[in-house]
């Protein structure tokens, strides 16, 4: 974890890309408005992890919302991150679990949740949730509800 004095990778000429997963590079700064409740929605439409069985590559988007509370995750590390998963080989539930309780440990949210939704590999898509909500707060129940009630109404999938 890096603070915002520290940051490193944003505007760095020099970017290096880690081949293997990397939860180092996450870094954070500082959030200045701890006292408002808001989401931050990062989508990443290009993401790839590889299947823990067979090696062949798995494709995904990736959204990630959270609720801040002390901090924010700088987003050029995230997608660093991200990319990291490249050469990664984890199950699609693991992968988005994984995330989540990396940006956890990064963060300590009010609120976090993550979707896969991966492309699909012999006729089936597999589009794994997450989410957490901070223990004590209104968010550990929000958290409970928006689980409950996660996808009431599927997307059409036609072949994304």
């Amino acid at each position: 974890m890096r603070e915002k004095e520290n940051l490193t990778q944003l505007g760095s000429k020099s970017t290096e890309y880690s081949m293997n997963y990397a939860p180092d590079v996450l870094e954070r700064f500082s959030n200045k408005h701890p006292d408002n409740d808001y989401f931050v929605k990062f989508n990443c439409p290009e993401f790839t992890s590889l299947c823990p069985i067979t090696g062949q590559p798995d494709f995904a988007t990736v959204i990630i919302s959270y609720v801040p509370d002390e901090y924010l995750v700088e987003s050029k590390s995230l997608k660093l991150y991200l990319f990291s998963f490249r050469n990664h080989g984890d199950f699609h539930e693991d992968v988005v679990n994984i995330i989540m309780k990396d940006l956890i440990k990064l963060l300590d949210p009010k609120y976090i949740e993550v979707w896969g939704k991966f492309l699909p590999r012999g006729g089936l898509s597999i589009d794994p949730y997450c989410n957490y909500g901070k223990a004590g707060t209104k968010w550990e129940q929000i958290a409970a509800d928006r689980l409950a009630s996660h996808d009431l109404y599927p997307e059409r999938v036609d072949n994304r």
